[in-house]
């Protein structure tokens, strides 16, 4: 079907898919299409604002005569990334509950420094809560996975902050469930970013009309060196699309020598590269799949 402007419309419901390139705990790259750049920022979006995790909330200081002020310290303690991988057997602090359901849990930390030396407080330090001892911040020596490294101690965990002899520092810090779009704590990702596939097509014809010291320079006037020249085929070609930062270099070189359709780069309306980096409160897999999950519940929602 012809939109009318030449371009031509495909019929029905469009059918998303996504292929995964790698994926670890921590990163992901995979590739959306057969969708629309609106649902590709919307799935963005949902990745960052709509994926519930626990964060600390609220924290009860009893004693604190480190030189950090107590408000300080809370929002340190606010953004220390805890494993969210019970996420949902918590509820919402605004939800309905009653004695069965889990809505806050409690981390404490007693510290005294005892020595002439300076004592780094981490995230290492906090006592969990005894009913919960698999919810607990990133990289805590009493989780099942912990890595053997950091039992050897080459990470020490999350500086909270340094005390010197006599300093003490006392407190409750209560961790809830709750969503980014509330507040950037409970956001389990670092970074998620998409970016157009480029569709890249050099014109050969023109191209031929080039010297040898003219190709030259337009080749390596691109600062990511996506174009290469075959000498087998005698035509310039194109090494890897994604490699393009749409910096439009090649097409001001282009321009410069009097060749301004010498290439033609635009940007695929449904083809998307995604790079997704969590704070290691959830895997990755499980980010991306509860934001669909999002999306889709929404939807629902619209639909009726």
């Amino acid at each position: 079907m012809n939109n009318g402007t030449g371009a031509q419309v495909s019929e029905g419901p469009r059918k998303p898919n996504i292929t995964v390139r790698n994926c670890t705990d921590d990163e992901m790259e995979f590739v959306l299409t057969g969708t629309d750049p609106s649902v590709a920022n919307a799935l963005r979006r949902a990745m960052m604002s709509d994926v519930p995790t626990i964060a600390i909330d609220l924290v009860e200081i009893e004693k604190n005569t480190t030189c950090l002020t107590d408000e300080f310290l809370a929002h340190r303690l606010g953004l220390i990334p805890i494993v969210s991988n019970r996420v949902n057997d918590l509820k919402f602090p605004w939800e309905e509950s009653d004695e069965n359901d889990i809505v806050d849990l409690v981390f404490e930390l007693d510290v005294t420094c005892g020595e002439d030396t300076t004592l780094d407080v981490t995230s290492h330090q906090f006592s969990l809560d005894p009913q919960f001892l698999d919810i607990a911040p990133v990289g805590h020596p009493s989780l099942l996975h912990y890595d053997e490294a950091v039992q050897q101690g080459e990470d020490k965990g999350i500086l909270i902050v340094k005390m010197r002899k006599n300093q003490e520092l006392k407190l409750k810090a209560i961790a809830r469930k709750g969503l980014g779009k509330d507040h950037a704590k409970w956001n389990p990702t670092a970074t998620v970013c998409f970016q157009y596939m480029p569709e890249i097509a050099v014109n050969d014809a023109l191209m031929g009309t080039l010297t040898q010291q003219e190709r030259d320079a337009w080749i390596d006037s691109c600062p990511t060196k996506v174009f290469q020249y075959n000498t087998a085929e005698d035509r310039v070609e194109v090494i890897n699309p994604e490699l393009y930062g749409y910096d439009e270099e090649c097409l001001k070189k282009a321009e410069e020598l009097g060749k301004p359709g010498l290439v033609d780069i635009r940007q695929c309306q449904d083809c998307f590269i995604f790079r997704l980096e969590g704070t290691g409160v959830l895997r990755t897999r499980d980010i991306v799949a509860m934001a669909i999950d999002s999306l889709l519940t929404k939807l629902d929602v619209i639909g009726t």
